[in-house]
């Protein structure tokens, strides 16, 4: 079930930060709240300055007890990803061995984030935290920034091990900032949860340690997003999702326990 919020909007011009308090704000976006947002800068439309003032529009919503956490992964540096299957994908032996000469190592303090300008601009803000894992890294800002991002270990892409475990203790929020629920990070903690033998594969990413790079292989369980577009779809016939526009982007916000827990038991009812 939809709720309108303030949808009905159609704003103009460049979009300010204080414009983007009081969306996020109408959007019932509280002080104190811990919040892990997915954002399209583009679909925002012309921000003032940026996905820098977005990240601050936030963090004043949220206010100096709010925490603000964003996906900070890094695919680029990996074997096993959609990213390399999809740019290797007919490429000759030797070009796939130019190609892996060049891959970057993930380095926790200075490799950038594929996950989009708002996210990258989380992980440079100051103060920020980054969690340890190579490839589905998170970071994040505010009161409970270093709590949160303690303890990723690297079997555990985003599981009971990740941030995300965190996340849904602490009952925090979603917000889906110009992006649909295929951005949704959330439902992949429910991949974890829907059965007590989730199918597993083996991952490969390289890595920095001590200036050096190097490959590290791992198990963990199989991510697929495929379906969470209708798990959203199947989850706003169950509860009222707050829908409006922040900037010229469409957003909802959720709550993230609820989120997991109604895709775990989506995904035990449909996915096999």
């Amino acid at each position: 079930m939809r709720q309108p919020g303030n949808a009905t909007r159609a704003p103009r011009g460049v979009i300010t930060r204080e414009r983007l308090v009081a969306d996020l704000r109408a959007l019932s976006v509280r002080p104190g709240q811990t919040l892990i947002v997915h954002a399209s800068l583009q679909k925002m439309g012309w921000v003032a300055a940026g996905a820098p003032t977005v990240v601050a529009a936030l963090r004043q919503a949220l206010g100096p007890d709010g925490t603000l956490v964003a996906g900070a992964g890094t695919p680029e540096n990996s074997l096993t990803s959609r990213i390399f299957r999809e740019q290797t994908k007919g490429l000759r032996s030797w070009m796939v061995s130019g190609y892996l000469e060049r891959m970057p190592a993930f380095d926790p303090l200075t490799t950038p984030t594929s996950a989009g300008a708002v996210a990258e601009a989380v992980r440079t803000t100051r103060g920020a935290v980054r969690s340890d894992h190579p490839q589905s890294s998170f970071a994040a800002v505010g009161r409970d920034a270093r709590e949160l991002m303690a303890g990723h270990q690297v079997f555990c892409h985003l599981g009971e091990e990740s941030p995300l475990a965190k996340l849904y203790q602490r009952d925090a929020s979603i917000l889906l900032l110009g992006v649909g629920y295929g951005s949704c990070t959330a439902f992949h903690l429910a991949e974890y949860r829907y059965t007590t033998s989730p199918p597993m594969r083996e991952y490969s990413c390289l890595i920095k340690q001590d200036g050096i790079s190097r490959w590290m292989k791992y198990r963990d369980v199989v991510l697929d997003d495929g379906e969470f577009e209708n798990i959203g779809k199947a989850l706003e016939d169950k509860i009222t999702v707050p829908i409006g526009t922040v900037g010229e982007a469409q957003s909802r916000l959720l709550p993230l326990r609820c989120v997991v827990d109604f895709a775990a038991d989506w995904l035990t009812a449909n996915r096999w």
